[in-house]
C-alpha cells in the first residue's frame, strides 16, 4: 500500500481564520463508527426511517455521537477542533463532561508511510458550553502524521471542524491495514460508554484500536434490551462480527425469550457471520448484596442455555464471553457497582479481546 498522500490530494478547509487557522468540516474527511449513510442529522447512529421503528428512548439515543470518529493525515505541528452540541448538558453527577461531551484526539506512533504504528491518546477537547473551540496541542514535529478524533458519548454534535495551520494540510486517511469490516456492537449504558473519562476510553474504543477495525457502537443507554427493531436494522450491515451485549438492561425473562428471536433475525441475513453473546458484568457490590448477585447469575444462565441450544442446533459461528470477570474481581473497576471507570473498560476490553482476536484474525487469513 502507498500512503494516503501520495495519490490523494488534500481536503481543502471551508475557512481560513483572521490567526491563521484553516478550517476543515470532518464530514470532508470522513466518518468512521456510522453504519447508515441515510440518517436524518450527519451524526447520528440510525438511519432517518428508524425514528419510526424504535422506541423514543432509542432513537434519541441514537442522536448521541458515541463511537463516531474521523481518522485523517495532516502535517501540522498544532491541531485545533471546533465542535458544537445538540445539549447544553455536558457532564452527569457521574461521568465528566469529557466523556459526555468532549473530543478525544490519538496519533499513530509513526509517520504515515510506516503501517506498524500504534494508536497513543494526544489530547482531549475539554467541553465549556454548546460551542466549544480549542487548540487540542501544539508543539508536534515536523511530518505526516495519522490522527483519529473521537466525537462526544453522551451528547449529540451538530458540527465538528479540525483546525491546523493555513500553511498545513490535511488529507484523508488510507484503508486500514488489516482490511477488516466493522464490528458492530449492541447494548447499553455500558457500551455507549458510561463512564468512561474521555471517549477513546470506552471498550469498544479500546478495541477498535488494538484490533485495528472500525466499530460501529449501538449503545443505548438503559434501551439495549435485544430488540427485534434494532436487530432488523442491524442485519442491514455488512460487518465482521456482531456483539450482542444487552444483559444489563432485561430481566432473566426477557433474555430466554428475546435472545434466540435476536439472533434468527441476525442469521436470515447473516447465516455465517460470527455472533458473540456477552453476559453481564458483575455488579461489584454483588459480594455482601444477595439481590445483585442473584440479578447477574438468572440473567447468564438465561443466556447460557440459549446458547447451547443453538450450539446444538448446528451454529458453528456463535461465541460467547462469560461475565464474572469482564472487570476483575477487585471491586475496583466500577463508578457505582455498575458502570466502569477507566480501569474497568481496559479490563473488559482485555476480556473482549480474547474471543474477538481469533475470529478476526481468521477472517484476514482467508
Amino acid at each position: 500500500q502507498t500512503p494516503a498522500t501520495a495519490e490523494v490530494a488534500a481536503v481543502p478547509p471551508r475557512e481560513t481564520s483572521e490567526a491563521g487557522v484553516a478550517w476543515h468540516d470532518v464530514r470532508d474527511v470522513g466518518l468512521e463508527g456510522q453504519g447508515w449513510s441515510d440518517t436524518e442529522t450527519p451524526f447520528d447512529r440510525l438511519p432517518a426511517r428508524a425514528k419510526e421503528l424504535v422506541r423514543p428512548p432509542v432513537w434519541g439515543l441514537s442522536q448521541h455521537s458515541a463511537g463516531i470518529g474521523v481518522r485523517f493525515v495532516t502535517d501540522a505541528t498544532e491541531i485545533h477542533a471546533r465542535w458544537t452540541l445538540r445539549s447544553a448538558n455536558l457532564a452527569m453527577n457521574h461521568m465528566p463532561a469529557t466523556g459526555v461531551s468532549g473530543l478525544d484526539l490519538y496519533a499513530k506512533t509513526t509517520t504515515v508511510d510506516d503501517l506498524s504504528g500504534k494508536w497513543r491518546w494526544l489530547a482531549v477537547g475539554r467541553p465549556t458550553a454548546k460551542e466549544n473551540s480549542a487548540r487540542l496541542v501544539s508543539g508536534i514535529p515536523h511530518g505526516k502524521r495519522e490522527y483519529l478524533l473521537y466525537l462526544p458519548l453522551y451528547n449529540g454534535v451538530e458540527s465538528v471542524e479540525i483546525g491546523v495551520p493555513k500553511d498545513a494540510s490535511i488529507w484523508k486517511p488510507q484503508a486500514r491495514n488489516s482490511g477488516l469490516k466493522p464490528i458492530v456492537f449492541y447494548g447499553t449504558s455500558i457500551t455507549q460508554g458510561g463512564c468512561a473519562s474521555r471517549p477513546g476510553m470506552v471498550h469498544t474504543a479500546i478495541l477498535g484500536r488494538w484490533l485495528d477495525a472500525p466499530v460501529i457502537n449501538l449503545g443505548f443507554s438503559g434501551n439495549g434490551q435485544m430488540e427485534a427493531e434494532v436487530a432488523t436494522l442491524m442485519a442491514e450491515l455488512d460487518v465482521s462480527v456482531f456483539v450482542i451485549d444487552c444483559l444489563p438492561n432485561i430481566s432473566a425473562g426477557e433474555v430466554a425469550s428475546r435472545t434466540e428471536p435476536l439472533v434468527a433475525i441476525l442469521r436470515k441475513a447473516h447465516p455465517a457471520t460470527p455472533i458473540v453473546l456477552v453476559e453481564d458484568r458483575s455488579y461489584t457490590d454483588s459480594f455482601i448484596l444477595e439481590s445483585k448477585r442473584q440479578r447477574n447469575l438468572t440473567s447468564r444462565e438465561a443466556l447460557k442455555v440459549v446458547f447451547d441450544r443453538l450450539q446444538k442446533a448446528g451454529d458453528p459461528s456463535l461465541y460467547y464471553i462469560p461475565g464474572e470477570d469482564l472487570i476483575g474481581d477487585d471491586g475496583e473497576g466500577t463508578v457505582d457497582s455498575s458502570h466502569p471507570t477507566d480501569l474497568g473498560f481496559i479490563r473488559q476490553s482485555e476480556a473482549f479481546l480474547k474471543v474477538l482476536r481469533p475470529i478476526l484474525e481468521s477472517q484476514t487469513a482467508q
